[in-house]
């Protein structure tokens, strides 16, 4: 126990720079009795479990497993076994869920004898209680209802041992025990911080917006798959609740969609925040990775790598709202790029794009193909890189080092859930509303109807599918999609038995010579440059395999070596010997 605290309290100092808590005590002495009647020793503690628990730029399959980025998982191989997905824990690690849990158990179970003010410690708990709500949102997400453990257990000896093998609450009452928990950090933490040094912290909307995401997942048909229009209701009300206690606290939409992403302390967009800084060789730098992993690897030092697929280029739709497949829409599939939602050149960088980067206002992306060969000193696989929240004023030495917050949540997210759940209840004029400001921020044209590009009078089901390709554009590469494919159990009819593509855009040779276009290239027309001398070239990028996503991950198994520790945990129904319903 001693050595948890001391973990905590070392990091606590570390995060906040308290440096006269060290002359109050031997760091090697704290009791339980210190942390806990000390403000800042359990401010400290908050800020350990902060730092345990907030989550962080998007990586590997839940990213991978998208119509978005291209890449290699074992979700679309069809490879999935019982012991792939083992988020749900199968050690003694503070560093899993159940860890995680145990460490915020130990702190609700020890504060409220606390001789703090009763109005500090329940802004305290508030903020930790957010916190066992994501934890176990983040398991029932995966495998449906978990084993519900609200108290800190023991740890030792068969007893102990025992006492900890719980059987999983289904389903529906662990969404019941993580809405508590968000109704109490709702109730107990304030809209926003006065203090700039608290930005990051959990504020009221925070946990509002959060349950309404939870809820949201919980009415889609993933967990309703018989449409409960109670479970709609839930979402709707939840979801109103959220953005209007944001609103009331200065939260809404950024005015730039290009910026907001290098907007940070009070940046009106970001509902829940993860900091990073760009600190080097400090005690308390924390940088994040995506920058460095996602821009071009010559660009920097980093492995070019999250690059977009063909079917995330076609969903964006034209200036005028429309699809590129609808009739009036002007798409020129020879000029992709033209007239398209800004949100496009936002979002994509193309052969041929102005791309300020590296601090270069006027650099040009060159991606194409001479005589086989690539122009690029490494090429992009699928033709393409992600433009979204690459900070186009880092220098190259300075790119590894990036400080860029991660934005779990944003207004404009809470916006779309709420106009999902409102098409659930059939209030589709709200939803209209949600859309059109979305679209508006994005600079799409308004139209004579003032929809923005919006069919009229939609149907439920069309609204639904509106929503969806809006969340693809909106939040594209921010680590959403896959969570939408599933919980609208659209993998196989969007992806199953298809291959992601990209394409390749060659020089065409016999009307130009690759020196001549080279000298020409950075002062010449882009429409020019693909009318008269490119060709794009379609390409596979999954070449080992078809997708072949299987219905049992909707989900996913309990990993075997969990069940072997507790015999009272039931496998999911879909995998060997399952027996556990996770839609009750």
């Amino acid at each position: 126990m001693k050595t948890r605290y001391i973990i905590a309290m070392l990091t606590a100092l570390i995060l906040s720079g308290c440096e006269k808590v060290l002359d109050k005590t031997d760091l090697s002495a704290f009791n339980e009795e210190q942390v806990f009647n000390d403000s800042l020793l359990a401010k400290g503690y908050v800020d350990y479990v902060y730092d345990q628990n907030l989550p962080v730029w998007p990586t590997g399959d839940f990213l991978k497993a998208t119509d978005e980025i291209s890449g290699e998982t074992r979700f679309f191989e069809g490879t999935v076994q019982v012991n792939t997905v083992v988020d749900f824990g199968t050690s003694v690690n503070a560093t899993n869920n159940y860890g995680k849990i145990r460490s915020i158990n130990q702190f609700l179970a020890k504060m409220p004898a606390s001789v703090l003010s009763e109005g500090y410690k329940k802004e305290l708990q508030a903020q930790i209680t957010f916190f066992r709500a994501y934890r176990y949102f983040d398991l029932v997400q995966l495998y449906g209802g978990v084993p519900l453990v609200l108290t800190p257990l023991e740890g030792v000896g068969q007893e102990a041992k025992d006492e900890a093998a719980i059987p999983r609450s289904s389903t529906s009452e662990s969404i019941q025990q993580i809405v508590r928990d968000l109704d109490y950090s709702i109730a107990n933490l304030p809209g926003k911080w006065s203090n700039t040094n608290d930005w990051g912290r959990i504020t009221s909307g925070a946990a509002a917006g959060f349950k309404g995401r939870i809820l949201l997942h919980y009415a889609s048909p993933q967990f309703n798959p018989n449409d409960i229009t109670e479970r709609w209701q839930s979402a709707y009300d939840a979801n109103k609740k959220a953005l209007e206690l944001l609103t009331a606290n200065g939260f809404k939409l950024h005015t730039s969609f290009k910026d907001l992403w290098f907007t940070e302390a009070n940046n009106p967009e970001a509902v829940w925040v993860t900091c990073y800084n760009n600190k080097v060789g400090d005690q308390i730098n924390k940088n994040q990775t995506w920058d460095n992993n996602t821009r071009p690897s010559y660009l920097g030092t980093g492995s070019g790598s999250n690059q977009p697929t063909w079917e995330i280029t076609q969903a964006f739709p034209m200036k005028n709202g429309k699809n590129i497949s609808e009739a009036g829409s002007g798409y020129d599939a020879k000029l992709f790029y033209k007239n398209r939602d800004p949100r496009f050149d936002n979002t994509i960088a193309y052969n041929g794009a102005t791309w300020r980067i590296n601090g270069n206002a006027n650099y040009r992306l060159w991606t194409y193909f001479v005589d086989n060969k690539t122009v690029e000193q490494k090429a992009t696989v699928s033709g393409f890189y992600v433009r979204k929240a690459i900070d186009p004023n880092l220098p190259t030495g300075a790119v590894a080092n990036s400080g860029t917050d991660w934005i779990e949540m944003r207004y404009a997210e809470v916006m779309l859930n709420f106009a999902e759940s409102a098409c659930g209840i059939n209030k589709l004029d709200e939803a209209y509303t949600q859309l059109a400001e979305i679209r508006k921020r994005a600079g799409i044209e308004p139209g004579a109807d003032g929809l923005y590009g919006l069919k009229a009078k939609m149907t439920r089901a069309e609204m639904f599918e509106t929503i969806l390709r809006e969340r693809q554009i909106e939040l594209a590469f921010e680590g959403k999609r896959f969570w939408d494919l599933r919980r609208w159990k659209l993998f196989e009819s969007t992806l199953n038995g298809k291959r992601r593509t990209g394409v390749t855009i060659n020089l065409k040779t016999s009307v130009i010579s690759a020196s001549n276009f080279a000298a020409q290239r950075d002062g010449m027309s882009l429409d020019s440059a693909y009318k008269n001398y490119f060709e794009i070239v379609p390409k596979q990028l999954d070449t080992k395999y078809a997708i072949k996503w299987l219905p049992e991950y909707y989900f996913f198994a309990i990993p075997s070596t969990a069940l072997a520790n507790n015999a009272r945990l039931e496998q999911n129904i879909g995998w060997p010997s399952g027996t556990f319903d996770p839609l009750k």
